[in-house]
């Protein structure tokens, strides 16, 4: 098995981005044993803080989050960080390259259950013009990324990474410390029949996503004449990791439930990221209206709609909605 300086060098990667990814990493490594001992540690439960997001902050959310911004900042690689638990963007190095969009602990619900969470992160080039201190230099649509991943804290903790050449799996192989290369380019099948949407808000979705899904829960008896299966993890990651492994259609589609926020995910922290992987694994990943790395960004914390995964049934489910 492939290490992963050497699988990035086999890509073409830069190797003062190799070296800002390794970085991440470590941070990653920190925040999974956090998450091994958060029973013994005094780390379960939710803190009395709401973030920016307005949800109650779990205290491994406030942990992950001060170790990730910690860790990445003191590298001096990078010009300004922004995370999902931050108000605005934090000034790093003046002279930073890049800029890292990271999301701590994405699926914080699931951590008192001891189910499957991760760190979400995304890098972009930085702005030579622009101060550290200025968060509009976020603003830069997804297709301006130069790395994207993920790394789920399961039975197994794995990265899921890409650079622009192809999504690969890496496991961290705790007996030396690093993650191994498993898999090189995974590919998404085009066709399934899993998807995995929140059922609970069913009462709220807009009617082309109520009827999609209507189509899919009829199975061999509906119009799409096959039965379908319903996954949710209820966290991003591990639904993701889902499609990317077997295929599938993940979606958190605009809603009613509360109208000065129709939309749940976030672009630069959830959304972007997972829409590299997914196409970078021969998938889609879309809004209602169109792909989702076209979206020029208004904010560090904006949300949007999103429909990726397999790419015959994305494309099924944007039918709805013509």
């Amino acid at each position: 098995m492939q290490r992963l300086s050497p699988a990035l060098r086999q890509d073409n990667v830069p190797e003062d981005l190799i070296s800002l990814i390794k970085t991440i990493l470590a941070a990653t490594k920190e925040i999974s044993f956090r998450v091994s001992q958060a029973h013994l540690g005094g780390l379960m439960g939710s803190t009395l803080d709401e973030n920016i997001q307005g949800e109650i902050q779990k205290k491994l959310d406030v942990v992950a989050n001060e170790l990730f911004k910690d860790i990445v900042l003191e590298s001096g690689f990078v010009k300004a960080i922004s995370s999902e638990e931050e108000d605005t963007s934090v000034a790093g190095n003046p002279v930073g390259k890049y800029l890292v969009s990271f999301d701590p602990l994405d699926g914080s619900s699931n951590i008192d259950i001891n189910s499957l969470i991760g760190t979400i992160f995304s890098i972009h080039k930085a702005p030579e013009d622009m101060d550290p201190s200025n968060p509009d230099m976020f603003k830069q649509s997804g297709d301006h990324q130069v790395c994207a991943g993920y790394v789920l804290y399961g039975p197994a903790t794995m990265l899921v990474m890409t650079t622009g050449k192809g999504t690969h799996f890496y496991v961290l192989d705790r007996t030396h410390g690093g993650y191994l290369l498993v898999h090189r380019n995974v590919q998404v099948p085009t066709d399934t029949q899993e998807f995995a949407i929140n059922m609970s808000n069913q009462r709220f979705w807009q009617e082309p996503m109520k009827n999609y899904i209507k189509d899919l829960i009829d199975g061999d008896t509906g119009p799409r004449g096959k039965n379908f299966n319903m996954r949710w993890i209820a966290a991003m990651v591990g639904d993701i990791h889902r499609v990317l492994c077997r295929g599938g259609l993940f979606t958190y589609p605009t809603d009613s439930k509360n109208p000065e926020q129709p939309n749940k995910l976030r672009l630069m922290y959830e959304a972007n990221p997972m829409s590299f992987l997914i196409e970078q694994a021969g998938g889609l990943a879309m809004t209602s209206k169109g792909r989702i790395m076209d979206i020029e960004p208004t904010s560090i914390h904006q949300r949007v709609e999103v429909i990726m995964g397999s790419k015959n049934e994305v494309e099924a489910c944007l039918t709805y909605y013509k």
